[in-house]
């Protein structure tokens, strides 16, 4: 638990940094506004997060199993792997999105419409049926076929 909440939050760190160097020297330096870095901020911190809490539990997931959950098998950990690179991907794009009001809006309002733009920017992504493209976890298989081969409907 140590472990994981320890790269969270240096993921959160290494996030800021490397939203900081988009908006500094690279080719978004041109099209963030000076008001919508703290937009940049904002963002770095929750896909620097996010990062930082999955991919130990992936990676530990790939090595440890209980009685009640199996190890990942390395096609599973590659899926989950590919759903957080998709998704950090997507909360890039919309810290930069959300950063562009810093060219209409002054910086404070620019860093609370941030806040809840990137903060519910998941809702979408929560939303879709994954079950209909095949992308669902392999605890939620096992989960139905044990209440299937038992009879019950109730979870365990």
């Amino acid at each position: 638990m140590t472990f994981v909440l320890v790269a969270m939050v240096l993921g959160g760190f290494a996030g800021v940094t490397l939203t900081e160097r988009l908006a500094d020297a690279s080719f978004l330096s041109a099209v963030i506004p000076e008001d919508g870095r703290g937009s940049l901020v904002i963002g770095g911190i929750g896909l620097g997060a996010l990062t930082g809490i999955l991919l130990p539990l992936i990676l530990l997931g790939l090595f440890r199993g209980t009685s009640k959950t199996t190890r990942l098998r390395p096609p599973e950990a590659w899926l989950k792997l590919l759903g957080l690179l998709f998704f950090d991907v997507y909360l890039l794009v919309v810290t930069v999105v959300v950063a562009q009001l810093g060219w209409a809006l002054p910086e404070g309002l620019t860093r609370l419409i941030s806040v809840f733009a990137i903060g519910f920017s998941w809702i979408p992504l929560a939303v879709i049926p994954w079950e209909k493209f095949g992308l669902t976890s392999s605890i939620r298989k096992q989960f139905t076929r044990r209440s299937k081969t038992h009879g019950s409907h109730e979870p365990d």
